[in-house]
């Protein structure tokens, strides 16, 4: 094989380069993109309260069906009253079984855990893209843009935000992630939907911890404006 000539070696290099600047002033904008979008939609999701049904599971067995009334607090961090327990379907006698309280514990752990993804912080995005730890991935439909982040909330943690560049909102959030080490595995699905006037919320979010194979299932509704 022959050697490159000179000339030929420079252009090469300077189109890799060049290549290279374009990917990360693409993946630039998109985060900034995104960035803007979670923040305009933390100030349209805080003018509202809505109610949130959830349901903790062990092995596919429901422990435990609680509704609570929400609204955003300070910091975009959702806070959330007790309403009632009603039963969950199936069950009209209400639940049978009772929930530990060591289950229960970690149901609101891995649910506590859970909401630290489901509202990502923008200024944290702009700190992990600094860091190199943001990158595209595949976003399947198009006009979506998948982002995929490293070391969110712990170290070695997965974050994918598909993010619909059109109507500005997140679509899905999905997360690997872990408890109290990588062997206490615990997932985030979150699906998320657009009220009348383009508020972005998590419709559901489905929460799965491995150590104790319990699952924490959260449906948000009845939007109303404060």
């Amino acid at each position: 094989m022959r050697a490159l000539t000179l000339p030929v070696a420079c252009a090469l290099v300077l189109f890799g380069g060049t290549a290279v600047l374009a990917a990360s002033a693409d993946l630039q904008a998109k985060v900034t993109a995104l960035k803007q979008a979670i923040a305009n939609n933390q100030q349209m999701l805080a003018q509202y309260t809505w109610q949130q049904q959830e349901t903790i599971s062990v092995r596919g067995d429901v422990k435990q069906q609680q509704q609570y009334q929400v609204q955003l607090g300070p910091g975009g961090k959702p806070q959330k009253a007790l309403e009632s327990a009603p039963p969950p379907k199936g069950r009209p006698h209400g639940v049978k079984h009772i929930i530990t309280s060591d289950y229960q514990q970690y149901g609101q752990q891995i649910a506590a855990l859970a909401q630290s993804y489901a509202q990502p912080d923008p200024g944290k995005l702009q700190q992990l893209y600094q860091q190199g730890n943001v990158m595209l991935g595949s976003g399947g439909a198009p006009g979506m843009v998948a982002l995929v982040i490293q070391n969110y909330v712990k170290q070695g943690d997965k974050v994918t935000i598909v993010f619909n560049q059109a109507q500005k909102a997140i679509q899905s959030i999905n997360v690997a992630t872990y408890l109290s080490g990588p062997s206490d595995a615990v997932t985030v699905a979150a699906q998320f939907g657009q009220l009348g006037d383009g508020t972005n919320y998590v419709s559901n979010m489905t929460v799965n911890g491995s150590s104790k194979s319990l699952t924490v299932q959260q449906a948000n509704s009845d939007f109303q404006k404060r």
